[in-house]
């Protein structure tokens, strides 16, 4: 499926065709600030711009020889361009080249997932106003704790994914910045003049101070993001796994007209797509840690980042690409179960207004250490016998002396839990509900 993927406008970018198109990009961009100076003659410089090609596949023959892909190409460049070609690549070193089209590439990657990003929230936010009121149990440990609506799970994520965008930002920001300082990064044969030219055509700024190489923690901050958004995405697939759990059954992804979900078993229906981005963010982490180890190189520069780059630059922003999308989709389909939720709020007949008891008996004058005991045993009474918690308590005449009839069953009123979820709706979503979605009914 990712194989597939690539063919999108991600997988174009990380093309050899868009990749060499931009180093030489890079190159005519130096040309020409080097013919502003007087470097290079103007006719030269034409020539250079009218001319200058390449062919994925020259390059690739020539690097058989070479074994050095910069020379392949400024060797398959001057085979278009002719004598003239001796003034391109004048005064540079590969990594000039090579970390300033990195930097457009990411640059333009982090563009594309930005914009996911941007797609995915208004999917969550669509569906947290459609189910702001719907309620459900909220759970810790993976064990029934207190009220909650299935919007605020929503809003959490939603919240979360904006700061990803957040992070997402910051790294472009921080990724766009190019070099064209040299072999050790001095400017010894190329000005810094030049160096400003050629970021500002691209939209970059001067690294202000580099060796050979534009610094590894930038690109370690930028892969970082990519993975923290991962772990976002699989937080959201794993809670989503949980909640299509044959036992559990609230929610669950939309199950297309002849999908199959077992080959043995015709009955499955399975939670394939989280469990897709599940094992996907994994690789988001790896990759982010490759970068990491690339922030260690030998003095002004080795090589032991570029082999790693040429595989995680690609696959981590193809893959970030990838899992916004389908999270967005799964988000957008995702078929919620209102009943289902109310049926599960109830399995353990009132034992999630223990709090509520609890703090009443506190403010009625018991000492928490007594509260805490007599309604921990009615609740372990509860859990026991599969009683109602509501009437053990009106049973209990250590309770009954000090709370009324009447404030228990207020006690056990749901509007207690969720009276400020419109407020924190207000915070989390500055923009207001989408326009003319409608909210599922409370329970």
């Amino acid at each position: 499926m990712i194989s597939r993927y690539t063919r999108t406008a991600m997988g174009a970018l990380w093309s050899d065709e868009n990749k060499y198109r931009t180093w030489l990009k890079v190159e005519i961009l130096a040309c020409e600030a080097m013919a502003r100076m007087g470097k290079i003659p103007g006719r030269a410089l034409k020539t250079i711009k009218k001319n200058a090609d390449f062919t994925v596949e020259r390059i690739a023959q020539i690097e058989e020889k070479t074994k050095h892909d910069v020379i392949a190409f400024t060797t398959n460049v001057a085979e278009h361009v002719g004598p003239d070609a001796r003034y391109i690549h004048m005064g540079m070193t590969s990594s000039d080249v090579l970390d300033t089209s990195m930097a457009v590439l990411l640059k333009d990657a982090g563009k594309i997932i930005l914009k996911d990003m941007d797609a995915l929230l208004e999917a969550i936010r669509q569906r947290a106003f459609e189910h702001k009121n719907t309620v459900m149990v909220g759970r810790s440990h993976g064990i029934h704790a207190e009220p909650i609506t299935f919007g605020l799970k929503l809003a959490v994520w939603y919240d979360e994914m904006r700061r990803n965008k957040k992070r997402i930002q910051n790294a472009v920001n921080g990724i766009r910045y190019g070099k064209i300082s040299g072999a050790v990064g001095t400017f010894a044969n190329t000005a810094p003049e030049i160096e400003a030219y050629v970021c500002k055509k691209l939209g970059l700024k001067p690294a202000p101070a580099s060796t050979q190489i534009i610094q590894r923690d930038r690109y370690a901050e930028y892969f970082a993001a990519l993975a923290i958004t991962g772990a976002s995405i699989e937080k959201m697939a794993v809670e989503i796994r949980h909640l299509q759990r044959t036992e559990v059954l609230e929610a669950e992804e939309y199950f297309s007209k002849g999908q199959k979900g077992s080959s043995a078993m015709p009955h499955k229906r399975n939670p394939v797509g989280s469990e897709n981005l599940s094992g996907l963010a994994r690789l988001l982490r790896t990759n982010a840690l490759a970068a990491v180890e690339n922030v260690c190189l030998w003095h002004e520069r080795d090589i032991s980042h570029s082999s790693v780059e040429r595989i995680i630059a690609p696959d981590s922003t193809i893959l970030a690409d990838y899992m916004l999308h389908r999270m967005t989709g799964i988000i957008q389909n995702l078929i919620v179960y209102p009943e289902k939720m109310k049926a599960n709020l109830n399995l353990l007949k009132g034992l999630i207004f223990s709090q509520q008891v609890l703090l009443a008996l506190v403010e009625a004058g018991a000492s928490r250490e007594e509260a805490y005991l007599w309604v921990q045993e009615n609740a372990m009474n509860a859990w026991r016998g599969k009683k109602d918690f509501k009437g053990l308590i009106q049973k209990d005449k250590r309770i009954t002396g000090i709370l009324s009839l009447k404030k228990i069953e207020e006690l056990f009123d749901l509007n207690y839990h969720l009276k400020y979820i419109p407020h924190i709706f207000n915070r989390v979503f500055e923009a207001g509900p989408p326009r003319g979605k409608k909210q599922a009914d409370g329970v």
